[in-house]
């Protein structure tokens, strides 16, 4: 494949809002990144074009089985002026773990690194510069062939959008109210539950409704099998404080491989403390609220970076987690990792990317 990107700048500018106007996921910038796949030819042709439609065939693959993926990554403006990306190379890796999963001709890595920072220089200048705002990339893969029945498409169409984006939740970093959910299942080990694919989300929506009706932010899945074991947030992964171990459910195929969860479990074990990959019931967080034990509760996630958990309702029973208020440990991971993402701590790792 020819890896030259051919760049067409849109003729009209969207006008650009306030950084205090932003909400997230609502305004998208002047251009994509798009590229396409057909069987004979491979990856091919990719570029930068004015943002706009696609014309899609009533039959195309993705409208009716839904073989399709995404990502979301962020590109933050530091006090310098500099853009950086932060841990694009694990968000790459993760795109094409779930292309394989869902049957989908897998990308070069350094063509995707390149479609990223390539469409944010084009749009730079959207890129806000308070903290708490960034640029949210959405890296997607639909099965653009038109054809009916069931099997893997043989055509492809690789696209990427940038929105300017302000806080995920109307929350912001106050702690938010989380429902557990045992009613319903969302994955079983062997299914899509790690894959980044639409079906995921599809099937978090019913639940995820009924508990905004009832006040709460999100719900908190547990397995589908025993309907025990905590899993994820259906926008973040959940991480627990109960005495002095720090908790989080196991990559066991049934929760997306998170990258600020792999940030967090990094930085917290490089800081000394006692951290768990492991099964954990919903009955041992309650056993541990009850006894004073359970100290902290936080979401990990790129659109929320870290997302402070205030009350879990499990039943008939609400717990309040720290009163209510931001845990230490918490405000700790949340303001290491912004730091970073904000070029005002050094970065260490390799975690970004300048643009």
């Amino acid at each position: 494949m020819n890896d030259a990107i051919r760049i067409t700048r849109t003729a009209t500018k969207k006008e650009k809002p306030k950084d205090k106007d932003l909400a997230f996921g609502n305004v998208f910038t002047d251009h994509m990144f798009v590229m396409d796949f057909q069987e004979e030819k491979g990856w091919y042709d990719p570029r930068v074009e004015p943002y706009g439609p696609f014309a899609m065939d009533p039959a195309t693959a993705v409208l009716h089985y839904g073989q399709g993926l995404f990502e979301g990554l962020k590109a933050f403006r530091g006090r310098d002026g500099k853009i950086r990306l932060f841990r694009p190379q694990k968000h790459v890796e993760r795109l094409n773990r779930t292309a394989e999963r869902m049957c989908i001709p897998t990308l070069d890595p350094e063509m995707v690194l390149k479609s990223w920072t390539t469409l944010v220089d084009v749009d730079r200048d959207w890129t806000p510069s308070s903290v708490g705002t960034s640029l949210y990339l959405r890296p997607t893969i639909v099965a653009s062939e038109p054809f009916l029945g069931v099997r893997p498409a043989k055509e492809y169409l690789y696209f990427v959008i940038i929105s300017p984006v302000g806080p995920y939740y109307a929350e912001g970093m106050n702690p938010v109210k989380i429902k557990v959910i045992d009613k319903y299942v969302r994955a079983v080990v062997g299914g899509l539950g790690e894959a980044k694919t639409s079906a995921n989300y599809a099937a978090s929506l019913y639940a995820a409704e009924e508990a905004k009706h009832e006040g709460f932010t999100q719900v908190l899945w547990l397995d589908g099998v025993h309907r025990k074991y905590i899993e994820e947030v259906g926008t973040m992964n959940i991480m627990l404080k109960i005495g002095d171990e720090i908790i989080t459910p196991p990559l066991q195929g049934t929760i997306l491989a998170g990258v600020t969860r792999d940030s967090a479990l990094t930085l917290m074990r490089e800081w000394g403390l006692r951290v768990s990959e492991r099964p954990v019931t919903i009955d041992e967080v309650r056993e541990a609220a009850s006894k004073g034990a359970l100290k902290e509760v936080w979401g990990t996630g790129t659109a929320a970076v870290i997302s402070p958990v205030g009350e879990l309702a499990f039943q008939r029973e609400r717990i309040v987690v720290n009163g209510g208020r931001i845990g230490e440990l918490t405000q700790r991971l949340y303001d290491t990792i912004v730091a970073i993402q904000y070029g005002a701590a050094p970065d260490t790792r390799g975690w970004t990317v300048t643009v």
